[in-house]
């Protein structure tokens, strides 16, 4: 076969243009720090990049349900604890008013004290996190505990708040309010109330004392369980930041590129580039100037 000026001279334009087009890949890896800027550079690193991108997204999703975990938590211990000091005090009070050299007066104190104390439990029952009441169950957008104007009506939602904090692994993150509030505990200190305010018995104010201990150990219970599921939550919490540093460091290896090994092809390619160059200048054929000269 007869290899004309032309056909050499079209070789070396094709094979120029692929040589530049093999340096600019490398040139945008360069500047990118990843292996494809589009996924038709390498379809299988792509798809696999997708997988573990989700998988990296999936974990940063479940970091933050860890903070919403949390605060449901720790709202939730505080009040408990700040319910448990205020039945303590109520019982104090009635320890002290069962005893019959009490005179009326300081039976009034106690009274309006545990008045007190009664409604601040009521706060207590309906305390807020951010727009959420917690201690209504899911339906978290009205209060537990509502006065209208005669009786306190309290709801009977005891369903759990659930956040996936793993994948398919749901940790309840609210307390039972029957269990925290137990069902009778307003109604027995109206009662408490109003035989403080008649002047009942010391006997008879005396027999309030096992309605609060039963209502003070069920609010302690409920503690026992938050801090239980707080354990947990921190042990998952531990295992989800590794499965973070492991996505990472696979979608990294994935996409990132080695760059001692970038910086060396992207050197070799440029003398490559540099010899074709000198090369395709000494098969131009020369002109008639050339001669001449």
């Amino acid at each position: 076969m007869r290899v004309t000026q032309s056909m050499l001279s079209n070789n070396m334009l094709t094979n120029l243009s692929s040589s530049y087009d093999r340096l600019g890949k490398l040139q945008d890896q360069m500047t990118t720090q990843k292996k494809i800027t589009r996924p038709s550079d390498d379809p299988v690193v792509a798809m696999k990049g997708m997988t573990y991108r989700t998988n990296l997204m999936e974990v940063e999703q479940y970091k933050r349900n860890f903070g919403e975990a949390y605060n449901w938590i720790e709202n939730t211990d505080s009040a408990l604890d700040k319910a448990t000091s205020a039945l303590q005090r109520i019982r104090e009070l009635t320890v002290q008013a069962s005893n019959d050299t009490y005179e009326g007066t300081q039976r009034e104190a106690v009274m309006q004290e545990v008045s007190q104390l009664k409604e601040h439990l009521v706060q207590i029952a309906n305390t807020k996190f951010g727009d959420k009441y917690l201690f209504n169950g899911t339906d978290t957008l009205n209060p537990p505990v509502k006065d209208n104007g005669v009786t306190l009506e309290v709801s009977n939602n005891s369903n759990p708040v659930n956040l996936e904090l793993s994948k398919g692994v749901y940790i309840q993150v609210n307390a039972n309010p029957q269990k925290a509030f137990t069902k009778g505990l307003f109604e027995d200190l109206d009662g408490l109330i109003a035989s403080l305010k008649d002047g009942g018995s010391g006997t008879k104010i005396g027999d309030f004392l096992g309605k609060i201990d039963g209502h003070k150990d069920a609010i302690t219970y409920e503690r026992a369980n938050i801090g239980a599921r707080l354990n947990r939550i921190e042990l998952m919490e531990d295992r989800v930041m590794e499965q973070e540093v492991i996505a990472s460091r696979v979608m990294s290896e994935n996409e990132d590129v080695d760059m001692e090994r970038l910086i060396t092809d992207l050197k070799t390619q440029e003398s490559v580039h540099r010899a074709a160059l000198s090369v395709g200048a000494r098969i131009i054929q020369p002109t008639l100037m050339d001669f001449l000269r």
